[in-house]
């Protein structure tokens, strides 16, 4: 088995399939801002703004490796 096999596995298992780390991902900021709205509110509005930037970065790295042939 080569090693760029076995990286990608750990790589695979340890951070992007790793169902421990999305529990506690999903519940913390549950748990941080249950107690009163105006956290809650504003704990959403941060996740809002946190998914809009990404999904813009994620597009445009995209549209670079498309526009690359990659």
């Amino acid at each position: 088995m080569k090693s760029e096999s076995l990286w990608y596995i750990f790589i695979n298992a340890s951070l992007i399939n790793n169902f421990v780390l999305a529990y506690f991902l999903g519940i913390c900021p549950f748990l941080g801002v249950s107690g009163k709205m105006e956290t809650a509110t504003k704990m959403g509005g941060a996740v809002t703004f946190v998914m809009i930037i990404s999904s813009m970065c994620a597009y445009g790295i995209h549209s670079l490796l498309i526009a690359v042939n990659a």
